[in-house]
């Protein structure tokens, strides 16, 4: 799984997410910042309302938790989403010891992301090209 660092600045970049059922999310600064949720119509339903989209949370009273406004959630992008983000940008995802690299085409050429996991490498490689604002980026 990405980690939650990672996650939280996809989300201030403003990667968007449609959440869909096996999502993960988190959301921080409710006294729950270690806990993974998952979407799914038997726990967590997505809600559209007029002006917003929420998450509710079915069934968990214990927590007084409803739901939450969707911007407060964190998406914990899986790898196949973030290799998906990357779109026509990604070259390669390779394990080499002690960790992983992904592979990206830039503006410049190509660059190499590595980290321990697949998944954070390749939010790495997405959060390089955003950054960039790199015509060649999803």
């Amino acid at each position: 799984m990405i980690s939650f660092e990672l996650a939280r600045r996809l989300h201030d970049a403003g990667v968007a997410w449609s959440p869909r059922n096996g999502d993960q999310f988190w959301v921080p600064e409710r006294d729950l910042d270690d806990m993974v949720f998952t979407v799914s119509d038997m726990v967590v339903e997505v809600r559209d309302h007029p002006h917003s989209r929420v998450l509710a949370f079915n069934g968990t009273t214990e927590w007084a938790l409803d739901d939450v406004e969707e911007h407060e959630a964190i998406w914990l992008p899986r790898l196949d989403q973030l290799i998906d983000l990357l779109g026509r940008a990604f070259v390669s995802l390779t394990a080499r010891s002690g960790g992983h690299v992904v592979r990206v085409t830039t503006g410049q050429g190509e660059d190499e992301h590595v980290d321990l996991g697949a998944a954070d490498a390749a939010a790495r490689a997405l959060l390089d090209l955003l950054e960039r604002d790199d015509p060649t980026s999803p």
